[in-house]
């Protein structure tokens, strides 16, 4: 997939380019790579303007600090910046020096979700290159696209299941003791984790768990049936009830169809 980034307004392209001339004669950068809203064409003028700065292999962690640090001396004083901050109270400009390094952790039941696949779908499969494409980036594109190897697929898919199962179990245990806030708040990380396995079980990068639900069940995974299945599970009228239970039995059904689906 490539991309081209398209930009809301011209200070969101000028302040873009700027940050590409910045970068590019750094020779520790390897490739300029705009991420989010920017990247896939559905900025409007109030959408953050992200970058991911990829480095060349091997460039030890505190040149890592430095040159980020560097970075925000430099964009502090320069005029374009200033003015996109001020373009409305939500402008923020958000750049992360990156390695390229994806290590994919144990997703522990009971743990905090794991966001390796995301990482990648923002920064290699749906970024979109300021300038050209460096070779470094082209070697992490061969390396995780279209996606990452089916042995850890299925290792991860698993492990994701399980978490997954593991929150639900719990749901009615904190109902029982009145905990309803918290049994709603793990109802919530539950349903991440059903997106998390039902892309791992479609081959198909996420960009979050938490936003553009419709647009990537229904057009990337092309599932328009399944979406109208979902916003009802975390839509609750009486949070003080049982019927947090009864979402969390919804979506464990859900779970079951992705298992099902890989039998």
């Amino acid at each position: 997939m490539t991309l081209v980034p398209k930009f809301p307004t011209k200070l969101h392209q000028d302040t873009a380019e700027l940050t590409r001339d910045y970068f590019l004669k750094n020779s520790n950068v390897d490739t300029v790579l705009v991420v989010n809203s920017c990247a896939r064409g559905q900025a409007v003028p109030e959408s953050d303007l992200d970058f991911a700065i990829l480095v060349k292999p091997g460039i030890p962690v505190n040149e890592l600090k430095n040159i980020h640090t560097d970075w925000l001396t430099y964009s502090a004083n320069q005029r374009t910046v200033l003015n996109y901050k001020q373009l409305t109270r939500f402008a923020h400009l958000h750049l992360d020096i990156i390695d390229g390094n994806y290590v994919p952790a144990i997703i522990e039941a009971g743990e905090p979700i794991d966001y390796f696949e995301i990482e990648i779908g923002n920064q290699i499969c749906y970024s979109a290159v300021m300038g050209t494409s460096g070779s470094y980036f082209k070697e992490l594109q061969k390396k995780w696209l279209p996606y990452y190897n089916n042995d850890l697929r299925l290792k991860r898919l698993a492990m994701t299941r399980n978490a997954c199962n593991y929150d639900l179990d719990h749901i009615p245990f904190f109902i029982k003791r009145g905990l309803y806030f918290q049994a709603f708040d793990i109802l919530c990380k539950a349903f991440q984790e059903y997106l998390q396995a039902l892309f791992i079980a479609n081959k198909t990068y996420p960009i979050a768990y938490n936003k553009w639900i419709r647009e990537q069940v229904v057009k990337w995974l092309n599932k328009p049936t399944l979406y109208p299945k979902l916003s009802p599970i975390l839509s609750v009228c009486n949070i003080e009830s049982k019927e947090v239970n009864e979402k969390a039995k919804m979506l464990r059904e859900l779970l079951i169809n992705v298992t099902n689906e890989q039998a």
